[in-house]
């Protein structure tokens, strides 16, 4: 290797960042803490050093850890979103498309633990901190949409927000069950609980 491909692979850690996009390299940084810490672990002051800049430059993006800790809440719903479509994609729809998000979900928590754990803790940014953050929303929209050819048609819309939450309560109880340990974190038992549950 020659003198001139060292110096190339010696570069600082902050040269990837001078792109200018220093909000989408912190929230990178927070998505790796996060892997590796809890939400209480994490610190502004650390991820501005991973990022290789000051501490103070974090807070033109982010005002505090909480508003960091949304976007990176926000991500993770992103993800997860995305987890949900590329489950379905390949079914028909109806109870084999519920199937495939409740499976999606699960393995989404057991692969993402910290990031899971706040998601359902922290109020996304514009949720106001209540139940109906909009990206939440949008996951039982799609719950919704795969209730379709499983509800009898003009279910009424208390009866298909019922539904909603038992199949939500579901998934996301044997995810908390798998990740506190209580159930093991097993393949084949989260197709078991799931194809058992939404018949």
């Amino acid at each position: 290797m020659t003198n001139k491909d060292n110096t190339v692979n010696i570069k600082p850690r902050k040269a990837r960042y001078h792109h200018g996009d220093l909000r989408s390299a912190l929230i990178e940084e927070g998505m790796a803490e996060i892997s590796m810490k809890s939400p209480e672990e994490i610190s502004l002051r650390e991820i501005a050093r991973r990022a290789g800049v000051s501490a103070t430059a974090v807070y033109r993006h982010f005002p505090d850890k909480a508003a960091l800790l949304g976007a990176l809440c926000e991500v993770g719903s992103e993800r997860l979103n995305a987890a949900f479509e590329e489950a379905m994609k390949l079914t028909p729809g109806g109870r084999e498309a519920l199937n495939a998000m409740g499976r999606a979900y699960v393995r989404f928590a057991l692969a993402n633990p910290s990031l899971f754990r706040m998601m359902m803790t922290y109020p996304s940014p514009g949720s106001a901190g209540d139940a109906g953050a909009p990206l939440w929303e949008a996951r039982l929209r799609m719950v919704s949409r795969s209730l379709e050819g499983i509800l009898p048609k003009g279910a009424s819309a208390e009866r298909r927000r019922i539904r909603q939450l038992q199949a939500w309560s579901i998934v996301h109880g044997l995810a908390m069950l798998m990740l506190d340990g209580q159930v093991p974190a097993d393949d084949a038992v989260i197709d078991q609980v799931v194809e058992s549950s939404f018949v």
